[in-house]
């Protein structure tokens, strides 16, 4: 049976209960976190996670990292030149996906060595699900393991979100991110189903690869929660790499293309050309003409900046009938229906606490409206003795929003005068990693214009910081939005080399309530991406 302890377990005749002081179910970053503070506190600790292949949580397996190690190995491919033919594309491509696997397995052996070589943690792989209040049985290769606890934590994270696309879930070359980022070969031609940014990061990556990149947003605005500056900004930069958008987009089917690719059925609201009709009516990729993503037709092939042979994704009209004198006649429905062809598709739409055969009820556990599962200011949920924390709780979905919500139950678990909670959490940035990153922290001028506040906005192009300049990195801007009669930073958008690491300074001195005027006057070293803070607030 998959249970590890520093002394290894022979596998019962029988299936074995365990009881136990806390039972942890889920390896992800709150929940390893707080079962290593309990073990050094002396309590017994089981931590339940369904597959091998996710000791650690999400971040180290298929999120946050392996995300980022290929991120670096992109960029490092397009400013070595090595994404400009597929011979170079091909081994960058492939010693990137080897330096990924390298990494997430370094990583997660440690972290399960890390809680498994602990005398007081006993690690069982397997998928649980509640049978009683405080009672779970956990169904291993080998069989049932039943765990009585007296306090039980979920720490079960997200999945991806799958919308009700016909095709979705049974046509080859379609993945989530999971799926995309464990590939053996690079695809040339990418449709990515959604624009928020866990879609744009890998646009931005697969661009640097040197794979086509279209992507497609239901809407007809960009970021449409973000600045209409900062928005318009990142999808220059994302254009400027080669990525094409197609606005106003409803993926109406997927099936597997004659070519061995993939086929979408895409209807667009607003084009004034195509006509409404199946898609499989004309097969993928012999339409009367080619359909670029602004929506004009003409016969061009468009490829990547690189210089990359390989179309995008190839857009077929759907034309309809000849009118009586033989002309074409295009209908002027209130949306045309296209045909894409592709080698993959990302599935991008968000994700979805990851609650499914927990069996909740059995505990009384109950779930929010949007399937979180529900807790208070503390992480309680409607159970006693049951917390849950990270991606499963509906907060933000961040690796330390997770690491927080360790914090929050600790001060409960701890004997603290007063615990921390949630209401106590200040100002949560965050980044996505495109070629040139994007940080914010608070409120953008959007939203502080809806809140009523009196504000002034600061901003600084990214080109007149010196350091940005010697990076050959002066792509971006900065903006900050400042209370005008107090001088308190309402929030930061920084959309420049490093600003990963800079926004970290911003959020420390709303935290510390700190005026504009402090990093005004700070004293930075030079020449650095953090001493444009200097400038930005002045």
């Amino acid at each position: 049976m998959s249970i590890s302890t520093p002394n290894a377990i022979s596998t019962p005749s029988t299936s074995p209960t365990i009881t136990t002081d806390a039972l942890i179910i889920g390896f992800g970053k709150g929940g390893k976190t707080l079962a290593a503070k309990l073990s050094a506190a002396g309590r017994k600790v089981v931590v339940a996670e369904a597959s091998a292949d996710m000791y650690g949580g999400t971040c180290i397996n298929i999120g946050c990292l392996p995300s980022k190690s290929l991120i670096l190995s992109a960029e490092q491919a397009r400013r070595d030149g090595a994404n400009s033919t597929p011979e170079t594309r091909e081994a960058a491509f492939e010693a990137a996906i080897k330096e990924k696997r390298r990494v997430t397995s370094m990583l997660r052996d440690k972290n399960y060595h890390k809680l498994a070589d602990q005398d007081n943690i006993t690690v069982i792989t397997g998928r649980a699900h509640f049978t009683g209040p405080h009672s779970v049985e956990i169904a291993t290769a080998e069989g049932p393991v039943a765990v009585t606890a007296s306090k039980i934590f979920i720490n079960t994270g997200a999945t991806p979100r799958i919308p009700d696309i016909p095709g979705i879930r049974t046509t080859p070359g379609v993945y989530t991110s999971t799926g995309l980022m464990d590939l053996d070969d690079m695809p040339q031609r990418l449709v990515i189903i959604g624009s928020g940014f866990i879609g744009l990061e890998f646009a931005s990556m697969f661009a640097d690869f040197g794979t086509a990149v279209t992507v497609l947003q239901h809407n007809a605005e960009f970021l449409p929660r973000e600045d209409a500056d900062v928005a318009a900004a990142i999808r220059a930069q994302l254009e400027a790499q080669g990525v094409k958008f197609l606005f106003n987009a409803d993926t109406k089917a997927i099936a597997p293309a004659a070519d061995g690719g993939v086929r979408l059925s895409v209807a667009v609201k607003g084009m004034t050309r195509g006509a409404s009709q199946a898609c499989d009516s004309t097969p993928a990729g012999t339409g009367n003409s080619h359909t670029d993503t602004t929506g004009t037709t003409d016969t061009a092939t468009t490829t990547s900046p690189t210089g990359n042979p390989t179309d995008h994704a190839t857009m077929s009209h759907v034309q309809t009938k000849p009118s009586d004198d033989g002309e074409p006649r295009f209908a002027e429905p209130a949306e045309a229906r296209f045909c894409l062809t592709t080698d993959a598709v990302l599935v991008a739409t968000g994700r979805t606490p990851n609650v499914e055969g927990l069996h909740l009820e059995a505990a009384g556990v109950e779930l929010t409206e949007r399937g979180a599962v529900k807790v208070d200011e503390l992480l309680r949920t409607t159970a006693a003795d049951i917390w849950a924390l990270g991606d499963v709780n509906g907060g933000p979905q961040h690796t330390y929003i997770s690491l927080d919500d360790y914090r929050v139950v600790w001060s409960q678990l701890n004997g603290s005068d007063r615990p921390y909670t949630v209401k106590d959490r200040k100002h949560v940035p965050s980044s996505t990693f495109l070629a040139t990153p994007y940080s914010r922290v608070g409120l953008n001028e959007r939203e502080a214009k809806a809140a009523g506040l009196d504000y002034v906005v600061k901003r600084l192009p990214v080109a007149a910081v010196p350091k940005a300049q010697v990076m050959r990195r002066p792509d971006g801007l900065m903006k900050a939005i400042v209370e005008r009669n107090t001088g308190r930073i309402l929030g930061a958008m920084l959309l420049s080399v490093e600003s990963h690491e800079v926004i970290n300074i911003v959020k420390l001195a709303m935290d510390l309530d700190a005026p504009a005027s402090t990093l005004r006057d700070m004293v930075f070293t030079h020449p650095t991406i953090a001493e444009a803070l200097n400038d930005l607030f002045a």
